[in-house]
């Protein structure tokens, strides 16, 4: 796979975990750098582990599915890029800042381990797709973990500093991403 479609692919999914510590560092006053550390180590983390998850499972079903694969990992795709954007602009219409999934307080662990993980699903169905059109899946998510540690770090800094203003449009540049790369996929099977 190409280094930049594979970058690409790790920024897309770490729009969402960017997003949340944004938001977590926006919201939380006194959130420290060593929260800000902890934050970015679970999402890097859950995104390097999730998609080795689904490529196992891929792996388990590609046999059964080889002649229209190249369809399953365009529709995953599409799929979580049009949830990414659907959430994207259903966040844009909410004006409550009192909302229950904007106040997650990321200094609890098990609030922690819980948005690592719901951040992490979309990255769980790129592996799947990865091993549906036999993708190798160590570097990739090597890359997908340390891409996520690094934008959640920097969603953390931007949070303190500028606030609420950059969280609404990135869920639909990351499901636009996805979703552009899944064509990318379609494309290069079908023709």
């Amino acid at each position: 796979m190409n280094i930049f479609v594979l970058i690409g692919i790790a920024i897309g999914l770490s729009l969402d975990a960017f997003t949340v510590s944004v938001t977590n560092s926006t919201i939380i006053k006194n959130l420290g750098l060593r929260h800000g550390l902890r934050m970015s180590l679970f999402f890097g983390f859950s995104q390097m582990i999730m998609p080795i998850i689904g490529w196992a499972a891929g792996l388990t079903f590609s046999q059964y599915i080889q002649g229209f694969d190249h369809w399953i990992a365009f529709g995953l795709l599409a799929f979580v890029g049009g949830r990414m954007i659907w959430s994207g602009l259903a966040r844009n219409k909410r004006t409550d800042s009192s909302n229950d999934e904007n106040n997650q307080d990321c200094r609890h662990l098990p609030t922690l381990f819980v948005l690592s993980i719901a951040t992490s699903i979309d990255a769980m169905a790129v592996g799947l797709s990865f091993a549906l059109i036999k993708i190798s899946i160590i570097f990739p998510s090597i890359i997908i973990g340390i891409i996520t540690f690094f934008m959640s770090l920097i969603g953390y800094f931007i949070g303190r500093k500028i606030g609420e203003k950059l969280n609404f449009e990135l869920d639909i540049v990351g499901g636009l991403i996805l979703i552009g790369i899944g064509i990318k996929i379609l494309c290069g099977h079908t023709m």
